[in-house]
């Protein structure tokens, strides 16, 4: 691992002026991917900035007309979370999907939509829920639809210097599910993921893993295989990829209508 400097900012202001120096600079939010990517030399970075001393960033508040979900909360603490499993029981569902209680323990939602990989676990519900990002940078505060905020693998639509500040969730309940598919029953990466959620009337469907970037798709299974771009890759083809597009949407489908 190259040598960087270690920064620790204790406000978002500062944050921003440090993420404003010249340099490769990256975010720390729970590190569990950044780390990684720092000791493999898949990355190499200038300075890191650590986040978790930032007052303000993480948590779960019901605000009335949106509940906060703070960037750096972590997947464990939503798992826990009485609220979250009281309005969207498929965010208990995806988080218990994903990585070991080790790994949970340490990774933000924040930073698990901000890495942008097409196969972002907590995209695809927080997708049906019509989560809206709040980022902050040198030129101000702006809202930021989730649908709107992946630009590319690994690229959001992020400005330099700015941050996530704030996911916001509008209140009302969802029935939903969350299905990922992969060979290992914990500690993998999705071929296909599918969230599906019912809020109301309005039946939502997002997937993960088949696109190159999380996608928002029409409650229907024609329409998800139509709109889905898988690759082929050593973990699986394109064709098997769009196969259990196909299956793992008329299952979520089901399950939100039974």
């Amino acid at each position: 691992m190259r040598a960087f400097r270690y920064e620790e900012p204790r406000s978002v202001e500062e944050a921003i002026a440090v993420m404003g120096r010249p340099g490769k600079n990256r975010l720390l939010a729970g590190g569990t991917d950044l780390l990684v990517r720092l000791k493999r030399r898949e990355w190499t970075v200038d300075a890191v900035i650590n986040l978790k001393r930032i007052a303000g960033l993480g948590g779960i508040e019901d605000r009335g007309d949106h509940v906060f979900l703070g960037p750096l909360t972590t997947l464990e603490e939503i798992g826990r979370s009485e609220l979250l499993a009281a309005r969207w029981p498929m965010l208990r569902e995806t988080v218990h999907e994903m990585g070991s209680p080790q790994v949970r323990a340490m990774s933000t939602v924040g930073g698990n939509l901000c890495n942008a990989s097409p196969a972002a676990d907590m995209a695809p519900p927080l997708l049906c829920l019509d989560a809206v990002m709040t980022a902050r940078g040198p030129q101000g505060e702006r809202l930021i639809r989730l649908q709107d905020f992946f630009a590319a693998p690994g690229r959001t639509v992020l400005a330099p210097g700015e941050l996530v500040t704030a996911i916001r969730i509008p209140p009302a309940p969802a029935k939903g599910c969350f299905i990922k598919f992969c060979t290992r029953r914990a500690m993998d990466l999705a071929f296909v993921s599918v969230a599906c959620a019912a809020v109301g009337n309005d039946i939502r469907l997002a997937l993960g893993a088949v696109a190159p970037t999380p996608i928002r798709v029409p409650p229907s299974v024609e329409e998800a295989v139509k709109r889905c771009a898988p690759i082929d890759d050593v973990r699986a083809s394109a064709e098997y990829r769009r196969e259990m597009v196909r299956v793992l949407v008329r299952r979520a489908l089901a399950r939100v209508a039974s």
